[in-house]
Protein backbone atom coordinates (compact mmCIF):
# COMPACT_ATOMS: atom_id res chain seq x y z
CA UNK A 1 0.00 0.00 0.00
CA UNK A 2 2.72 2.13 1.17
CA UNK A 3 4.59 1.40 -1.87
CA UNK A 4 1.54 2.24 -4.28
CA UNK A 5 1.15 5.47 -3.16
CA UNK A 6 5.06 6.23 -3.33
CA UNK A 7 4.81 5.22 -7.00
CA UNK A 8 2.25 7.65 -7.47
CA UNK A 9 4.10 10.52 -6.01
CA UNK A 10 7.01 9.54 -8.35
CA UNK A 11 4.81 9.80 -11.30
CA UNK A 12 3.00 13.29 -10.38
CA UNK A 13 6.28 14.29 -9.73
CA UNK A 14 7.86 13.50 -13.14
CA UNK A 15 4.86 14.58 -15.19
CA UNK A 16 5.26 17.93 -12.98
CA UNK A 17 8.95 17.61 -14.26
CA UNK A 18 7.79 17.06 -17.62
CA UNK A 19 5.10 19.51 -17.90
CA UNK A 20 7.63 22.13 -16.43
CA UNK A 21 10.55 21.25 -19.18
CA UNK A 22 8.10 20.43 -21.90
CA UNK A 23 8.40 23.16 -25.09
CA UNK A 24 5.29 25.13 -27.05
CA UNK A 25 3.82 22.82 -29.72
CA UNK A 26 1.85 24.22 -32.88
CA UNK A 27 -1.22 22.83 -31.51
CA UNK A 28 -0.40 25.52 -28.72
CA UNK A 29 -0.62 28.50 -30.85
CA UNK A 30 -4.09 29.01 -30.91
CA UNK A 31 -4.31 29.09 -26.94
CA UNK A 32 -1.13 31.28 -27.07
CA UNK A 33 -3.46 33.65 -29.47
CA UNK A 34 -6.20 33.60 -26.79
CA UNK A 35 -3.49 34.54 -24.19
CA UNK A 36 -2.30 37.25 -25.99
CA UNK A 37 -5.76 38.94 -26.65
CA UNK A 38 -6.41 38.49 -22.63
CA UNK A 39 -3.45 39.92 -21.93
CA UNK A 40 -3.96 42.99 -24.24
CA UNK A 41 -6.88 43.52 -22.00
CA UNK A 42 -6.77 42.07 -19.28
CA UNK A 43 -10.36 40.66 -19.07
CA UNK A 44 -11.20 37.63 -20.08
CA UNK A 45 -15.16 39.10 -21.02
CA UNK A 46 -13.46 41.58 -23.16
CA UNK A 47 -11.18 39.17 -24.78
CA UNK A 48 -14.36 37.29 -25.57
CA UNK A 49 -15.95 39.46 -27.45
CA UNK A 50 -13.02 39.71 -29.67
CA UNK A 51 -12.90 36.38 -29.98
CA UNK A 52 -16.48 35.80 -30.59
CA UNK A 53 -16.54 32.93 -27.64
CA UNK A 54 -17.89 32.61 -24.15
CA UNK A 55 -15.90 34.17 -21.52
CA UNK A 56 -15.86 30.37 -19.82
CA UNK A 57 -14.07 29.41 -23.14
CA UNK A 58 -11.44 31.93 -22.52
CA UNK A 59 -11.08 30.74 -19.31
CA UNK A 60 -10.94 27.01 -20.16
CA UNK A 61 -8.42 27.77 -22.84
CA UNK A 62 -6.00 30.10 -20.21
CA UNK A 63 -5.86 27.35 -17.66
CA UNK A 64 -5.23 24.00 -20.09
CA UNK A 65 -2.18 26.85 -21.34
CA UNK A 66 -1.12 27.49 -17.23
CA UNK A 67 -1.13 23.34 -17.10
CA UNK A 68 0.52 22.88 -20.38
CA UNK A 69 3.21 25.64 -19.55
CA UNK A 70 3.92 24.37 -15.42
CA UNK A 71 3.13 28.20 -14.74
CA UNK A 72 0.66 30.35 -13.85
CA UNK A 73 -0.07 33.47 -16.43
CA UNK A 74 -2.86 35.45 -14.47
CA UNK A 75 -3.58 36.05 -10.94
CA UNK A 76 -6.86 36.14 -10.21
CA UNK A 77 -8.90 37.96 -8.24
CA UNK A 78 -13.20 39.28 -7.50
CA UNK A 79 -13.66 40.27 -11.09
CA UNK A 80 -10.44 41.32 -12.63
CA UNK A 81 -7.69 39.39 -13.75
CA UNK A 82 -3.77 40.67 -13.56
CA UNK A 83 -0.61 39.25 -15.52
CA UNK A 84 2.12 37.23 -13.21
CA UNK A 85 5.33 37.73 -13.23
CA UNK A 86 5.89 34.72 -15.77
CA UNK A 87 2.86 36.14 -17.47
CA UNK A 88 4.17 39.38 -18.21
CA UNK A 89 7.33 38.09 -19.47
CA UNK A 90 5.25 35.86 -21.72
CA UNK A 91 3.49 38.60 -22.77
CA UNK A 92 6.59 40.80 -23.52
CA UNK A 93 8.53 37.86 -25.62
CA UNK A 94 4.46 37.30 -27.69
CA UNK A 95 4.61 40.72 -28.25
CA UNK A 96 8.13 41.10 -29.93
CA UNK A 97 7.43 37.81 -32.17
CA UNK A 98 4.05 38.99 -33.46
CA UNK A 99 5.84 42.67 -34.23
CA UNK A 100 8.85 40.58 -35.74
CA UNK A 101 6.40 38.37 -37.90
CA UNK A 102 4.21 41.30 -39.18
CA UNK A 103 7.12 43.05 -40.12
CA UNK A 104 8.56 40.18 -42.10
CA UNK A 105 5.12 39.99 -43.72
CA UNK A 106 5.42 43.54 -44.98
CA UNK A 107 8.54 43.01 -46.35
CA UNK A 108 7.31 39.89 -48.20
CA UNK A 109 4.46 41.76 -49.83
CA UNK A 110 6.39 44.53 -50.55
CA UNK A 111 9.49 42.90 -51.69
CA UNK A 112 8.96 43.68 -55.54
CA UNK A 113 8.13 47.65 -54.81
CA UNK A 114 11.37 49.46 -53.68
CA UNK A 115 13.45 52.69 -55.02
CA UNK A 116 13.29 56.41 -54.57
CA UNK A 117 9.99 58.33 -54.43
CA UNK A 118 9.62 62.20 -54.93
CA UNK A 119 7.18 63.80 -52.89
CA UNK A 120 6.86 67.91 -53.44
CA UNK A 121 4.69 69.27 -51.09
CA UNK A 122 3.66 72.95 -49.86
CA UNK A 123 5.70 74.12 -46.79
CA UNK A 124 3.04 74.23 -44.18
CA UNK A 125 1.54 70.76 -44.90
CA UNK A 126 4.43 69.05 -45.25
CA UNK A 127 5.75 70.13 -41.70
CA UNK A 128 2.47 70.06 -39.77
CA UNK A 129 0.71 66.64 -41.27
CA UNK A 130 2.77 64.75 -43.83
CA UNK A 131 6.31 64.77 -41.83
CA UNK A 132 5.12 63.94 -38.43
CA UNK A 133 2.93 60.58 -39.92
CA UNK A 134 6.13 59.80 -42.42
CA UNK A 135 7.12 57.00 -40.24
CA UNK A 136 4.22 54.62 -40.51
CA UNK A 137 5.09 54.97 -44.47
CA UNK A 138 8.27 53.72 -43.80
CA UNK A 139 7.95 51.40 -41.03
CA UNK A 140 5.21 49.55 -43.78
CA UNK A 141 7.26 50.30 -46.94
CA UNK A 142 10.97 50.13 -45.80
CA UNK A 143 11.98 49.21 -48.98
CA UNK A 144 10.75 52.52 -50.92
CA UNK A 145 13.40 55.87 -50.19
CA UNK A 146 11.17 58.92 -49.62
CA UNK A 147 12.57 62.75 -50.82
CA UNK A 148 10.47 65.12 -50.05
CA UNK A 149 10.51 68.52 -51.27
CA UNK A 150 8.43 71.68 -50.06
CA UNK A 151 7.94 74.83 -52.02
CA UNK A 152 5.25 77.27 -52.91
CA UNK A 153 5.39 77.05 -56.47
CA UNK A 154 3.85 75.14 -58.80
CA UNK A 155 6.89 72.63 -59.67
CA UNK A 156 7.78 70.94 -63.01
CA UNK A 157 7.46 67.51 -62.07
CA UNK A 158 9.57 66.54 -65.10
CA UNK A 159 12.57 68.90 -64.14
CA UNK A 160 12.67 67.82 -60.77
CA UNK A 161 11.59 64.20 -61.56
CA UNK A 162 8.92 64.52 -58.79
CA UNK A 163 6.00 61.79 -58.47
CA UNK A 164 3.50 63.34 -56.64
CA UNK A 165 3.07 66.67 -55.26
CA UNK A 166 0.60 67.67 -52.23
CA UNK A 167 -1.14 70.97 -53.17
CA UNK A 168 -4.00 73.10 -51.11
CA UNK A 169 -5.93 75.71 -53.12
CA UNK A 170 -9.42 75.51 -55.22
CA UNK A 171 -8.23 75.18 -59.27
CA UNK A 172 -6.04 71.61 -59.54
CA UNK A 173 -4.33 71.81 -62.09
CA UNK A 174 -5.47 71.16 -65.85
CA UNK A 175 -2.72 69.65 -67.11
CA UNK A 176 -2.13 67.31 -63.98
CA UNK A 177 -4.16 64.38 -62.65
CA UNK A 178 -5.35 65.46 -59.16
CA UNK A 179 -7.42 63.15 -56.41
CA UNK A 180 -8.76 64.84 -53.81
CA UNK A 181 -7.09 64.21 -50.19
CA UNK A 182 -9.06 65.90 -47.73
CA UNK A 183 -11.01 69.34 -47.06
CA UNK A 184 -9.96 72.16 -44.61
CA UNK A 185 -11.65 74.84 -42.67
CA UNK A 186 -10.19 77.82 -40.43
CA UNK A 187 -10.25 79.18 -37.47
CA UNK A 188 -8.27 82.17 -35.32
CA UNK A 189 -5.84 80.76 -32.82
CA UNK A 190 -3.63 82.30 -30.47
CA UNK A 191 -2.02 81.16 -27.13
CA UNK A 192 -4.01 80.76 -24.15
CA UNK A 193 -1.44 83.69 -22.51
CA UNK A 194 -2.73 85.88 -25.43
CA UNK A 195 -6.01 85.14 -25.17
CA UNK A 196 -6.27 86.33 -21.93
CA UNK A 197 -3.98 89.35 -22.15
CA UNK A 198 -6.57 90.48 -25.17
CA UNK A 199 -9.81 89.46 -23.22
CA UNK A 200 -10.46 87.12 -26.54
CA UNK A 201 -12.71 84.37 -25.51
CA UNK A 202 -16.16 84.49 -27.13
CA UNK A 203 -15.30 88.31 -28.28
CA UNK A 204 -14.25 88.53 -31.58
CA UNK A 205 -15.03 92.17 -31.74
CA UNK A 206 -11.91 92.44 -29.45
CA UNK A 207 -10.01 91.62 -32.64
CA UNK A 208 -9.36 95.42 -33.51
CA UNK A 209 -6.60 95.65 -30.38
CA UNK A 210 -4.82 92.21 -31.76
CA UNK A 211 -2.12 91.70 -34.45
CA UNK A 212 -3.35 89.42 -36.81
CA UNK A 213 -1.01 86.79 -38.57
CA UNK A 214 -1.26 85.30 -41.87
CA UNK A 215 -0.03 83.67 -45.19
CA UNK A 216 0.99 86.14 -47.79
CA UNK A 217 0.74 82.66 -49.76
CA UNK A 218 -2.57 81.08 -48.58
CA UNK A 219 -4.05 80.75 -51.87
CA UNK A 220 -1.98 82.68 -54.36
CA UNK A 221 1.57 83.75 -54.67
CA UNK A 222 0.00 87.13 -52.70
CA UNK A 223 -3.09 86.27 -50.45
CA UNK A 224 -1.70 88.79 -48.23
CA UNK A 225 -4.91 88.58 -45.56
CA UNK A 226 -7.09 86.94 -47.97
CA UNK A 227 -7.63 84.63 -45.41
CA UNK A 228 -8.53 86.75 -42.36
CA UNK A 229 -10.90 88.26 -44.75
CA UNK A 230 -12.55 85.77 -46.05
CA UNK A 231 -13.25 84.58 -42.00
CA UNK A 232 -14.11 88.16 -41.06
CA UNK A 233 -16.88 88.42 -43.85
CA UNK A 234 -18.70 84.82 -43.05
CA UNK A 235 -18.81 86.54 -39.41
CA UNK A 236 -19.79 90.33 -40.31
CA UNK A 237 -16.56 91.44 -38.95
CA UNK A 238 -14.29 94.48 -40.06
CA UNK A 239 -10.48 93.69 -39.72
CA UNK A 240 -9.49 96.59 -41.65
CA UNK A 241 -7.76 98.52 -38.45
CA UNK A 242 -6.12 95.68 -37.52
CA UNK A 243 -2.49 95.43 -37.41
CA UNK A 244 -1.05 92.26 -38.97
CA UNK A 245 2.29 90.29 -39.60
CA UNK A 246 2.51 88.40 -43.05
CA UNK A 247 4.77 85.02 -43.60
CA UNK A 248 4.85 83.10 -46.65
CA UNK A 249 3.80 80.19 -45.01
CA UNK A 250 1.09 78.90 -42.25
CA UNK A 251 3.03 77.21 -40.04
CA UNK A 252 5.24 80.40 -39.13
CA UNK A 253 2.26 82.20 -38.36
CA UNK A 254 1.07 79.66 -36.29
CA UNK A 255 4.84 79.56 -34.63
CA UNK A 256 4.20 83.41 -34.25
CA UNK A 257 1.29 82.88 -32.38
CA UNK A 258 2.06 79.84 -30.00
CA UNK A 259 4.96 82.49 -28.85
CA UNK A 260 2.31 85.41 -28.01
CA UNK A 261 3.06 87.45 -31.39
CA UNK A 262 -0.83 87.62 -31.97
CA UNK A 263 -3.38 85.22 -33.40
CA UNK A 264 -3.10 83.29 -36.39
CA UNK A 265 -5.63 82.00 -38.71
CA UNK A 266 -5.27 78.38 -38.25
CA UNK A 267 -6.17 75.78 -40.60
CA UNK A 268 -7.71 72.77 -38.72
CA UNK A 269 -5.90 70.11 -40.27
CA UNK A 270 -2.98 71.69 -39.42
CA UNK A 271 -3.55 72.63 -35.77
CA UNK A 272 -6.11 70.09 -34.18
CA UNK A 273 -3.06 68.31 -32.38
CA UNK A 274 -1.61 71.76 -30.91
CA UNK A 275 -4.61 72.85 -30.15
CA UNK A 276 -5.32 69.42 -28.14
CA UNK A 277 -1.84 69.94 -26.29
CA UNK A 278 -2.94 73.24 -25.41
CA UNK A 279 -0.18 74.72 -27.02
CA UNK A 280 -3.34 76.71 -28.99
CA UNK A 281 -6.63 77.73 -28.76
CA UNK A 282 -9.72 79.19 -30.74
CA UNK A 283 -11.03 81.65 -28.59
CA UNK A 284 -14.19 82.09 -30.55
CA UNK A 285 -15.75 78.58 -30.38
CA UNK A 286 -18.27 77.40 -32.97
CA UNK A 287 -16.74 79.94 -35.51
CA UNK A 288 -14.63 78.31 -38.25
CA UNK A 289 -15.25 78.83 -41.71
CA UNK A 290 -15.29 75.80 -44.67
CA UNK A 291 -12.60 76.72 -47.26
CA UNK A 292 -13.10 76.66 -51.38
CA UNK A 293 -9.79 74.98 -50.94
CA UNK A 294 -9.00 71.57 -50.08
CA UNK A 295 -6.02 69.10 -50.06
CA UNK A 296 -5.34 67.09 -52.95
CA UNK A 297 -2.71 64.98 -54.49
CA UNK A 298 -1.44 65.95 -57.83
CA UNK A 299 0.45 63.41 -60.67
CA UNK A 300 1.98 63.97 -63.98
CA UNK A 301 0.03 60.68 -65.45
CA UNK A 302 -3.40 59.26 -64.31
CA UNK A 303 -1.80 55.62 -64.35
CA UNK A 304 0.43 55.71 -61.06
CA UNK A 305 3.60 53.47 -60.49
CA UNK A 306 2.93 51.26 -57.76
CA UNK A 307 5.53 53.59 -54.98
CA UNK A 308 3.02 56.21 -55.89
CA UNK A 309 0.19 54.33 -55.50
CA UNK A 310 0.75 52.88 -52.63
CA UNK A 311 1.82 56.56 -51.38
CA UNK A 312 -1.27 58.05 -52.63
CA UNK A 313 -3.44 55.37 -51.05
CA UNK A 314 -1.53 55.25 -47.73
CA UNK A 315 -2.05 59.26 -47.75
CA UNK A 316 -6.00 59.16 -48.29
CA UNK A 317 -6.10 56.65 -45.39
CA UNK A 318 -4.13 59.11 -42.89
CA UNK A 319 -6.49 62.03 -44.06
CA UNK A 320 -9.63 59.47 -43.77
CA UNK A 321 -7.87 58.27 -40.26
CA UNK A 322 -7.62 62.16 -39.03
CA UNK A 323 -11.34 63.10 -39.54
Amino acid sequence: MLASKFEKLVMYSQQDVFSRNRLLSSYQLAKLHTFEVVARHQSFSLAAEELCVSPSAVSHRITALENELGFKLFARFHRRIELTEDGRRLFAKLQDSLKSLNQEVLEIKNQEVSGKLTVYSRPSIAQCWLVPKIADFSRQYPAISINILTGNENVNFNSFHIDLAIYYDNHPRSKLFCQHLMDETIMPVCSPEYAAEHDLIGKPEHLSHCTLLHDNQAWEYDSDCDEWKYWADKHNLSIDDCRSIGFDRSDLAVIAAMNHAGIAMGRGQLVSKRIKRGELIAPFAGQQVACEQTYYVASHDKELNPKAKLFVDWLKHQAKTAK
